[in-house]
């Protein structure tokens, strides 16, 4: 081991990291998954979601935002945290107004995914039915704010990946919504339909226009495999070497 890395335990499992990772993405490069919403590679990190929560040494502490430090151990997939997460998700859902039957995002949506690997059908929540405005003045690119997670995923890839700014947050608590960089509406500001920012949604949020159902449901990103399994994959192959 160089003196770069360090060694730490996941769910019992020893791993090597760069010392300079988190815990997220030591796991990942280790074929371990740890659920996640608001983190996307190349993006910085945000700990909005909290979806993936462990107990770094006893801790509970976002995966996404933790270092990794020699001899940390990590629980991972737990009950208690498994419980944990579905009780995140759920209050996701309840908070919007996600109807997965009906969006074009269905089987490839981040959100309906993971409520699917932690086995929820239906929130066991009261639903919120919140009032949210639709933002379709733009002439590529949709804005269903029934949809957004509040993960800042578009706010940061704007910003780090676009060089634009285009979105940011409004309000507080329950009163939080995604804005925009203009007075106008989307159609005011600077968005392109290929910026990084639209891509980044997890969620059926932002949406590009005329392009709706292209795939074929059962043929979507997570229509044949849960979330994770291509991270899950890593290490099944690695056991085979």
């Amino acid at each position: 081991m160089s003196s770069h890395e360090v060694t730490l335990f996941i769910d019992g499992k020893e791993i090597q990291a760069n010392k300079d990772v988190t815990v997220l993405e030591a796991a990942e490069e280790n074929g371990i998954y740890i659920p996640r919403l608001c983190w996307l590679k190349g993006l910085s990190p945000f700990g909005a979601c909290r979806v993936c929560l462990v107990r770094a040494n006893g801790r509970p502490q976002p995966a996404c935002t933790q270092r990794v430090m020699d001899g940390m151990v990590v629980d991972n997939d737990t009950e208690e945290l498994r419980g944990i997460r579905r009780n995140i998700i759920d209050m996701i859902f309840v908070e919007g107004n996600h109807f997965c039957m009906f969006c074009e995002k269905s089987g490839n949506c981040e959100l309906q995914a993971m409520a699917y690997r932690h086995g929820i059908t239906a929130p066991k929540y009261p639903f919120l039915f919140p009032q949210k405005a639709v933002d379709a003045s733009h002439p590529d690119v949709l804005i269903d704010r029934n949809r957004c997670i509040l993960c800042s995923r578009c706010v940061r890839a704007s910003k780090e990946q676009d060089g634009k700014g285009v979105f940011g947050f409004t309000g507080r608590s329950i009163d939080k919504r995604l804005a925009v960089s203009s007075g106008e509406g989307l159609a005011g500001t600077t968005l392109d339909v290929d910026d990084e920012a639209v891509s980044a949604c997890p969620v059926g949020c932002l949406m590009k226009k005329r392009v709706g159902y292209a795939i074929p449901v059962g043929e979507r990103r997570y229509d044949q495999e849960p979330i994770g399994s291509d991270i899950e994959s890593v290490a099944a192959n690695k056991g085979g070497e």
